[in-house]
């Protein structure tokens, strides 16, 4: 590597990342500003977009990873959509709520020109349905979770309560109300989040359990509407086309998008060098290479990756906290991210990333508030596996990491397969390479020791991570478990939910907890290197949310 290109990636990285909300260029919130962009558009409105892994589900109940809400979000929309800023702006709703007083009613007006791409209205009912699905406990949803601020949504995802007494109704065609459990200041965000997308009843059960399996199984009524796309985590080229039925359609340049799946950053690189691909993701030492060159951007995401220790069995080892503690201190956070990542990604402070989520006194970032709370310590290291192997009565431990099969994770596991290696004495390490639906599934069914997971914020507050490993949790895969850590979370929901401060205050407290306990071990914030052709312009990338917004995407020849 030549410290020349690291300089130039992280100059880079500081000039395109000054905040999580990045933009291509020219990504405007409505239909009059974008019309200025129309007059820019030139020659054939294809953009060439190739992705790392295969998409999941393109079922908004079921999808739960960024591949799938990127997609999601451009093939649908909610009642609201975040802008260039990733500010909530008015999409599916006319204007922003009116609010009750006290902040837990939200009445909303729906665009009556909205339409899904099969010519029927969008109307109330289809959020109405949309809602109750996901929290329907016979959808099996993940993300059901999170309409357990919405009122009895608790009760309903556990079967307590019928759908219908879900805190959403239609009071008209084109008018709806919510009513929430508890004040949530992040609520407006969640309404521009594809899990509170509005669905087709008609046509979900028309289809069955075929419903969202290919892109003909399905309408939409975003910006595009998904094409080519013939089965969840195997197909790997899809398309979204340009919504002719679209409320905004003026606004949308492009007519096409297709999207190809390459893991090996070489290959992709290749494309794009040789015209055939438009916007590339790099590894780091392909980033450090490339940096001199006027297309390379750098995109920080609100993603922390991290290591997940299985105790799910009460006999599981991994319930000795001195154990985890061991592995997590023998990991050099700063060297991996600067000589094996090198892509702009960064060491991870604690669970919640930095540049997200801001104190509501002082503007303090979430991030720095709990102080060198994560570090790299060899002596520490060795002193914690000393205890460890009393405790558990051992001379000797071996274990095995699960992670993704791109060229990103596979050098960031041997990298830490091998400073674990060499930090414990009589610690073997291996490492499976899966692919992304694999590893997925490996980690909700516990089918793993060790695995190297990653969250990336769903809406920009500390809730999103905080929230993920209470007892129980569907996304805490490992089942770590903590009364204290429960009840932090909980008070932030409900008795100190209106008190900013206090509610700030107890998810540091959880965060300080999960990470004194190692109950996971954070180990980088995601950055992403991308080589974007000058021709693109337009792209708008979120921090939170679903990642990439192509509604005001267009080329320019």
């Amino acid at each position: 590597m030549k410290k020349t290109n690291i300089k130039k990636l992280i100059s880079v990285m500081m000039l395109s990342t000054l905040v999580l909300a990045a933009c291509g260029s020219g990504g405007k919130t409505d239909s009059t500003d974008s019309s200025t962009d129309s007059k820019k558009a030139s020659g054939e409105q294809l953009f060439r977009l190739v992705v790392q892994q295969e998409m999941p589900s393109a079922d908004l109940s079921v999808a739960t990873n960024t591949i799938s809400f990127s997609a999601l979000n451009n093939v649908y929309e909610g009642l609201y959509r975040l802008d260039d800023k990733s500010r909530p702006q008015p999409a599916g709703a006319t204007e922003m709520a009116q609010k009750s007083d006290d902040g837990l009613t939200y009445t909303f007006k729906l665009r009556e020109d909205a339409k899904w791409s099969n010519g029927d209205p969008v109307v109330a009912a289809d959020y109405v349905y949309g809602w109750q699905r996901t929290a329907d406990p016979k959808t099996a949803a993940e993300y059901a979770y999170m309409f357990e601020l919405v009122k009895n949504g608790a009760d309903v995802s556990a079967g307590k309560k019928g759908l219908d007494e879900l805190g959403i109704k239609a009071t008209g065609d084109y008018e709806l109300e919510v009513t929430l459990e508890q004040q949530t200041p992040y609520f407006d965000y969640l309404l521009a989040f594809p899990s509170f997308f509005p669905q087709n009843q008609k046509i979900v059960e028309k289809n069955g359990k075929d419903y969202a399996t290919t892109s003909e199984a399905a309408v939409y009524n975003g910006p595009f509407t998904l094409t080519d796309f013939d089965g969840p985590g195997t197909d790997t080229d899809w398309s979204y086309t340009k919504n002719d039925q679209y409320w905004d359609k003026e606004a949308v340049q492009l007519d096409k998008i297709e999207v190809k799946v390459v893991k090996e950053a070489p290959t992709s690189l290749n494309l794009f060098q040789d015209g055939q691909a438009d916007d590339v993701i790099l590894s780091g030492e392909l980033a450090q290479q490339m940096a001199d060159d006027p297309e390379l951007v750098i995109e920080k995401d609100a993603r922390t990756s991290y290591l997940e220790f299985n105790q799910r069995d009460e006999k599981s080892p991994y319930h000795n906290a001195n154990l985890r503690k061991a592995i997590s201190y023998s990991i050099d956070r700063d060297a991996l991210v600067d000589r094996i990542l090198g892509d702009g990604s960064v060491a991870s402070k604690g669970l919640v990333p930095a540049g997200m989520s801001f104190s509501p006194e002082g503007n303090k970032d979430f991030a720095d508030e709990n102080k060198n709370i994560l570090t790299h310590d060899t002596e520490k290291a060795k002193e914690y596996w000393e205890k460890a192997k009393k405790e558990l009565g051992i001379d000797s431990f071996k274990f095995d990491i699960v992670g993704d099969d791109t060229d990103s994770t596979k050098k960031v596991l041997e990298y830490i397969q091998g400073a674990v290696k060499e930090t414990l004495d009589g610690v073997d390490v291996t490492v499976t390479n899966v692919p992304f639906t694999v590893r997925l599934d490996r980690g909700k069914n516990g089918d793993f020791e060790v695995i190297m997971g990653g969250w990336g914020a769903d809406y920009a507050d500390p809730s999103s991570f905080t929230d993920l490993f209470v007892t129980g949790g569907s996304y805490n895969r490992g089942r770590y478990s903590n009364e204290k850590y429960d009840q932090l979370v909980e008070d932030s929901r409900t008795t100190n939910a209106s008190d900013p401060e206090k509610r700030w205050t107890d998810m540091l407290d959880a965060e300080k907890l999960l990470i004194d306990e190692m109950g996971v071990a954070p180990v980088y914030q995601k950055a992403e290197a991308h080589m974007r052709s000058k021709k693109v312009q337009g792209v708008v990338a979120h921090g939170a949310g679903a990642r990439y917004d192509y509604k005001w995407t267009y080329i320019t020849e």
